[in-house]
This record gives structure tokens, C-alpha cells and sequence, in this order.
């Protein structure tokens, strides 16, 4: 359980503009001081329990992407900061931009922003911590389950990758993957579905 007091992240850069970089490096400073919750960046994946990524995946960033995640030891989260890292934010019809990272790795938790504040960042960190919790208590039970596959692409008809679409938003800040797909839609004052 130490894992779960002391987690160490691990910080990628996929093509980003630095504005959300520069709020992941701010949630380290002592106005937010994120070590608060016993978190330390680490440079080496082979010891981190959270993989923090920022901007849009290309070609190179992606196979780095994946030989980073795939060095990790399990159990693992993965949060996406920022529009570009969710969707290919502005990016997202450069000839050279694949998409979000969902596109190359699974996401648990995305933090939305452009650039995500760093009360959102810590705020999907505890949120990833939960899942890695979850995903502990499944190992421990012998319920061990393989890791989720990268969603599929949509249809010919420009459908966005699943999961890479914000179904509705926290208060906070970060999006929990699985908590948007079972939410129900959210009704207005006229009782209709927004």
C-alpha cells in the first residue's frame, strides 16, 4: 500500500506547446506542493506509478509513448493533461498529428485545459490513485484483469476516437474515463437531456 502514499509519477511530453508542462512543473511548486500527498516526479519509468502525458501524438512521440508505458510496472494509471493530449486539441488536422494519447496507449483519467490549472492536475492524480487502488484490490482478490486495448477509431463519418470526447465534466477539473461512460446525461430545469 505504500504505492498508494508515495506514488511516483513519471512526466512525457508528446508535442506540446509547454503551457500544460509548465502547469505539471507549477502543482510541484509550494503554492500547490503536490509532495504534500508523498508524490515525486521521477525520470525513470521503471519506477513510476503514474504516467502524466501532455499534447498530441505524432509518429515519434508515439513510439516512445509506448516503449515508456510499457517499461512501467504494474499497476499503472495514465493521465492525460491538457486538450491537445485528450483529442489533438488545435492540432488535431496536422498531417503529422495522430490524435490524443488514447490513440497509442489505454487512459484512465483525463484533466481538460488549455493549459489544465494545477489544482485539476492534482485533482486527476488522486483520481488515478483511486483507480490504481481498484486496480490493487483486483489483483489481491485474484481478479486480475488484462490491461484495457486503445479504443478504435471511429467511422468514416469523423466520429472522434472513444473516449476521447468529454461526456461531462467534473467540478474539479479531472474526468475519470469510467465514471463519464456510466453517468447518465444530465437533465436541464425543463427536464429534457442536455
Amino acid at each position: 500500500m505504500s504505492l498508494l502514499k508515495s506514488p511516483w509519477v513519471l512526466h512525457f511530453s508528446c508535442t506540446s506547446c509547454n503551457g500544460c508542462d509548465i502547469e505539471v512543473l507549477a502543482s510541484l511548486t509550494p503554492l500547490y506542493d503536490i509532495e504534500r500527498f508523498g508524490i515525486l516526479n521521477k525520470g525513470n519509468p521503471k519506477f513510476a506509478d503514474v504516467l502524466l502525458v501532455t499534447g498530441a501524438v505524432n509518429p515519434r512521440s508515439e513510439r516512445a509513448l509506448k516503449n515508456l508505458y510499457e517499461q512501467m510496472p504494474e499497476p499503472k494509471a495514465v493521465i492525460v493533461i491538457g486538450s491537445c493530449g485528450a483529442t489533438g486539441g488545435v492540432f488535431h488536422d496536422c498531417y503529422n498529428i495522430r490524435g490524443g494519447v488514447d490513440t497509442a496507449i489505454p487512459v484512465d483519467v483525463y484533466v481538460p485545459g488549455c493549459p489544465a490549472r494545477p489544482e485539476a492536475i492534482i485533482d486527476g492524480v488522486v483520481k488515478a490513485l483511486g483507480l490504481v487502488k481498484e486496480k490493487l484490490a483486483a489483483a489481491a482478490s485474484g481478479a486480475a484483469s488484462a490491461p484495457p486495448a486503445p479504443p478504435e477509431k471511429g467511422d468514416d463519418e469523423g466520429e472522434a476516437p472513444a473516449g476521447a470526447v468529454h461526456k461531462e465534466k467534473a467540478s474539479a477539473g479531472a474526468i475519470d474515463k469510467a465514471a463519464t461512460e456510466k453517468a447518465p446525461p444530465a437533465k436541464s430545469e425543463g427536464g429534457e437531456a442536455r
